[in-house]
């Protein structure tokens, strides 16, 4: 294209860009947009909830509230007058892929991997097995999950996968009322969870120690609960002089070396036990009968000479009433955009969305889930980079429609956006709600009653 075509973008006509989803890459990469000075931009954040922030108030472990202070950031950044956020609008129905192209001269998808990893073996749908994602959801008060009814009968729970979300909800299942009282959980889990007659609870990987990807701060965390012991069988965690050597992953190797150290201990007999068991695959989740969790029988593995977890035939049956699956996420397709259902991303060449000019794409849905939340800052600002460099270069088609045809689009179609400001009003009022409990936040946890929250 002409040199008039790339200098259209000035500061009375700046670059249009629609980032769906308002997660960490969503926020990122809109915080890359205004920190550049080459191209004025305008930045309109979608959101299909009311609130912001993504998995860092529905994902991270509510107890973690550290790990949420990057939300001050990402606040600074929604604030800015170069920015919207339109929360409670879904893309593909409430803006259609179409609509969105008339509007905006660049589309960025950045909604995170939402789905979950299944273990493909019997007896998996029955009563009491789910997706540790749907528990992470219900505890965090995820407005999707919020009414589900969730019963915590189990006295034994089987958490299947060796991550840091295996670790977090196996922690929120042995910590005590008093512990949760300290976080942001949701007050309906409080409730559910002070209840809880949850005694055990098994940790399950199918390889060794030096093969989880958990992080050692969290797995130091065990050691350290007021009801709670760790429990760990020495022969799982044994390693040859060879295996030892070949680890030269430094996370790993303290990850070993806290395991042995709980190995070591003598049994306090605390009234909760968590059992981090390794070289053990799921093979079947007993029914009771009645479509209910009764047991889950696991294979103990042996490492072939390529680390490859292989059955032995010797097996064992876990008195577990629960079983929760955290062996991966997976993305989920958008309407109108480009899908590899193999992999579970957008396909894309570093960010540009295969076949599409102007469409980009940045997290997890993008390059798989991995990394933690920092991680997504510089993925995004990769991807923003080769955007910019495409508006420089001409190669974006400028969009026929402007700001206020969103706005006119969306109240046609009885969409009620919520505004960041909306938020704020909804952010107040859960802080002190929290604050009059003795509590950090008492979150508000079903839709139609945030969006009763408003700046006005």
């Amino acid at each position: 294209m002409s040199e008039s075509v790339t200098s259209s973008f000035h500061d009375q006509r700046p670059l249009r860009v629609a980032v769906i989803g308002s997660g960490p890459s969503g926020i990122y990469a809109t915080e890359a947009l205004l920190k550049q000075t080459d191209v004025p931009v305008e930045v309109d954040v979608f959101d299909r909830l009311p609130t912001p922030y993504g998995l860092v108030r529905y994902g991270v472990a509510p107890d973690h509230l550290t790990i949420k202070s990057v939300t001050r950031g990402f606040e600074k950044t929604l604030s800015d007058p170069r920015v919207r956020f339109l929360g409670n609008v879904e893309f593909g129905t409430d803006l259609t892929h179409e609509e969105a192209r008339a509007h905006y001269d660049a589309l960025l998808y950045t909604v995170g991997a939402s789905s979950d990893r299944r273990l493909g073996i019997p007896g998996e749908d029955l009563n009491g097995s789910m997706s540790a994602t749907e528990f992470v959801a219900w505890y965090n008060g995820h407005p999707d999950a919020a009414a589900r009814e969730m019963v915590l009968h189990a006295s034994g729970v089987a958490v299947v996968g060796v991550g840091n979300v295996a670790l977090d909800v196996t922690r929120i299942l042995a910590k005590t009322s008093a512990e949760l009282h300290e976080s942001d959980i949701a007050a309906h889990a409080l409730s559910a969870l002070e209840q809880s007659p949850v005694r055990d609870v098994w940790i399950l990987g199918r390889r060794g120690p030096a093969q989880a990807s958990f992080t050692t701060k969290e797995l130091r965390e065990f050691g350290e609960l007021h009801e709670a012991e760790p429990l760990v069988h020495l022969d799982e965690i044994a390693l040859t002089d060879t295996e030892e050597a070949a680890i030269t992953d430094n996370t790993k190797k303290k990850n070993v070396e806290v395991l042995r150290e709980f190995a070591a201990r003598t049994p306090e007999g605390k009234p909760r036990r968590v059992h981090l068991r390794f070289l053990v695959s799921p093979v079947e989740i007993l029914d009771d009968g009645q479509g209910n969790v009764a047991g889950l029988k696991v294979e103990r593995n042996r490492l072939d000479e390529q680390g490859n977890a292989v059955g032995t035939g010797e097996y064992e049956t876990l008195p577990v009433q629960m079983v929760l699956r955290s062996v991966g996420y997976r993305g989920v397709a958008l309407p109108g955009v480009p899908f590899d259902d193999r992999r579970g991303v957008i396909p894309n060449d570093e960010g540009r969305v295969e076949g599409r000019s102007g469409e980009y794409t940045a997290g997890w849905i993008k390059r798989g889930p991995s990394g933690v939340v920092g991680t997504n800052r510089k993925d995004a600002t990769d991807t923003v980079a080769h955007l910019l460099a495409d508006a420089r270069a001409g190669i974006l088609a400028p969009a026929t429609q402007g700001r206020e045809d969103v706005d006119v689009l969306l109240r046609a179609k009885g969409v009620d956006v919520y505004t960041f400001s909306d938020w704020q009003a909804l952010d107040a009022h859960e802080l002190a709600r929290g604050q009059a409990l003795g509590r950090p936040r008492a979150k508000v946890v079903h839709r139609h009653e945030m969006l009763t929250h408003r700046n006005r």
